[in-house]
């Protein structure tokens, strides 16, 4: 492979070198590297780049292509173990091979824009580690290795078969032994028989999803150039497959992330600072409510041990493409997929085998959205409605001329979630009434009995804030990218499904994109479940009962169209991890300057926000 290199990437010396820049010298001048100045080191480009690289992935494209047809199963990648890649190298046109290595090597460059350069920056300021920093991850941030030894097991001992290309090796060779592997019993939501799945601990953990692809990484590497280390800087993965009520059940994941903590603060005499992503987020909601509870920590506990909560990309009010995930094991995702990937995406792993397995997985309901139609819209309105609509986001669920026998009209998404549960096993009913709560409680006697209640614990509009009238809370997100708002459905006539309805991917006009319909948000977590609890839910007594202050930073999607990540300025649910502007804000507040950060909002989140049909008391 280093011919391979050598080919694509210039001299094979530079293949050894490390990914980032070197750090610059002690007392050197650092700056920040800007959009507009990484504009300017990349130049202009011809369209002779974009035909290259069509031409490129096109003739890649049919040697796939060849690869597969005369396959029985188009997605048997066992086709491609004994594939030459030298031999297809030999034989592109050597002007698209060198356009294809400066390609990469802007590329290269765009992305490794200096890792620690937002760190020594804040390093010549003055900012110096102060506050130990633990970080919550997200779903896709968490590996899961495999610690079973039963016969079907074994293979696996500590192969992570969710966050590594193990993974993809078991799930394309040995896909049923995956899928066993990978679900949970569906009757108590724990491991099944024989099989024992763990989230893997330490910065490995969640750094990297699979090698070169970067999670918490970028944070990791400015948080050091503060003073930052395995000694007052850690990771809270868990097993996101699991409830909330589940992780503390199996895993003590709970009581374990209070002695984190408490130990933190013993040994650095400074609060600790929380830094949590996207379905973290919740996870730490529910944390706040345990912890607690009567035996656990009890009232004051967070107002002693917590100074700021980090809330980054936090999917508060859920993440609206998890209802059509469980209903039809569908999403924009697979959706938008043109009609041969379709093929080969269901001969492979099948709606109803996609939909068994996000049903088999309770942690992935907790990201069904909450609020109902106070928050998200009726039949006929929602806060979020743009002038021009012609469908307004109310209906979350449309079927087209009420071509769907399956349901007598459009849905709500209160009414979607009735509709799904009305229509599942009764195995998943239970795992979803047993563990969540998706409503609003309209007075402050019903938040305080709602406190007794786990099954609430996850929803900030039934529950309220820790009394911690010292906590200062952030909230970072990004604003200014398609994201789904809500679908069209119809009647799945596939003799072989077992579900009712499916995507209507044929339906392209206007706004609708093969039956998605797109809105607010950072490409994953709509906008008003980033931004809703934070510009205004928090702001009304019953939620917030110890007047915890709160400062939003929205942060609009910029993304360098050169790089794969979207460079310094995305505002992408997981790439903004690697965002310039947001490592510069955890590392303010870690740091003690929290004070210095201000409200910035770029988005109409208020002016939705009071829109909003909840209201003070």
């Amino acid at each position: 492979m280093s011919t391979l290199r050598s080919r694509f990437l210039g001299d094979t010396s530079s293949s050894t070198e490390p990914s980032c820049e070197p750090s610059p010298a002690k007392g050197e001048p650092v700056t920040l590297v800007s959009h507009s100045r990484l504009k300017e080191l990349k130049g202009k480009r011809s369209k002779r780049w974009q035909f290259s690289i069509f031409g490129l992935g096109g003739l890649f494209g049919l040697v796939v292509a060849a690869l597969f047809a005369n396959q029985h199963d188009v997605i048997n990648l066992e086709g491609l173990v004994d594939f030459n890649m030298e031999s297809l190298l030999d034989v592109i046109p050597a002007g698209i091979l060198k356009d294809a290595k400066d390609i990469t090597r802007h590329e290269r460059e765009t992305v490794n824009y200096d890792s620690f350069s937002v760190g020594l920056h804040l390093q010549s300021q003055g900012v110096r580690a102060l506050h130990p920093v633990i970080m919550i991850p997200g779903v896709i941030s968490t590996g899961l290795e495999s610690w079973g030894t039963e016969k079907e097991s074994i293979q696996y001992f500590r192969k992570r078969l969710w966050g590594s290309w193990s993974m993809m090796r078991a799930l394309v060779l040995d896909k049923a032994s995956w899928k066993r592997h990978i679900m949970l019993d569906k009757l108590t939501g724990l491991d099944p028989p024989g099989v024992k799945l763990r989230a893997a601990q330490g910065f490995d953990a969640a750094d990297f999803f699979i090698t070169g692809y970067w999670i918490w990484g970028k944070i990791l590497e400015n948080l050091a150039t503060l003073g930052y280390d395995p000694t007052n800087a850690f990771t809270a993965a868990y097993d996101w497959r699991l409830s909330c009520a589940n992780l503390e059940t199996r895993d003590h994941y709970f009581s374990r992330l209070r002695s984190h903590i408490e130990t933190a603060v013993l040994t650095s005499d400074e609060k600790v600072v929380l830094v949590s992503h996207s379905m973290g987020s919740q996870v730490l909601f529910y944390f706040y409510h345990w912890v607690e509870a009567s035996g656990h920590g009890g009232p004051g506990w967070v107002d002693k041990y917590v100074d700021s909560w980090i809330n980054v990309s936090g999917s508060m009010l859920g993440a609206l493409k998890g209802l059509p995930a469980v209903l039809s094991g569908e999403m924009k995702d697979t959706a938008q997929l043109n009609a041969f990937a379709v093929y080969g995406l269901e001969k492979f792993l099948g709606k109803d085998e996609r939909c068994e397995i996000f049903r088999s997985m309770p942690g992935v309901s907790s990201m069904l959205p909450k609020g109902g139609n106070a928050v998200w819209g009726n039949k006929t309105w929602a806060p979020d409605d743009q002038p021009d609509q012609t469908v307004s986001f109310g209906t979350f669920i449309n079927f087209k001329e009420s071509n769907s026998t399956q349901s007598p009209s459009n849905l709500t998404v209160e009414e979607s979630i009735s509709y799904l549960l009305e229509h599942s096993d009764t195995w998943y009913k239970d795992q979803v009434l047993d563990h969540y709560s998706h409503g609003v409680a309209h007075t402050s006697a019903e938040v305080e009995d709602n406190e007794k209640d786990h099954r609430k614990w996850m929803n900030p509009l039934e529950t309220r804030l820790p009394l911690a009238p010292n906590l200062k809370i952030f909230c970072f997100y990004g604003v200014g990218k398609s994201t789904e708002r809500s679908y069209f459905y119809r009647e799945d006539q596939d003799p072989n499904s077992s579900l009712n309805v499916t995507m209507d991917t044929s339906l392209t006009m206007g706004a609708v994109d093969h039956g998605v319909i797109p809105g607010e948000g950072d490409g994953t977590v709509p906008l008003l479940s980033n931004g809703y609890m934070c510009a205004k839910g928090w702001h009304l007594k019953r939620f917030n009962p110890a007047g915890v202050k709160i400062k939003v930073y929205e942060m609009p999607h910029e993304p360098d169209r050169f790089s794969p990540r979207g460079g310094p300025n995305t505002g992408d649910h997981v790439d903004i991890l690697g965002r310039s502007s947001l490592n510069d804000l955890i590392l303010r507040v870690a740091g003690g300057k929290g004070d210095q950060i201000e409200d910035n909002y770029v988005s109409n989140v208020r002016e939705y926000s009071e829109k909003v049909k909840i209201y003070e008391e």
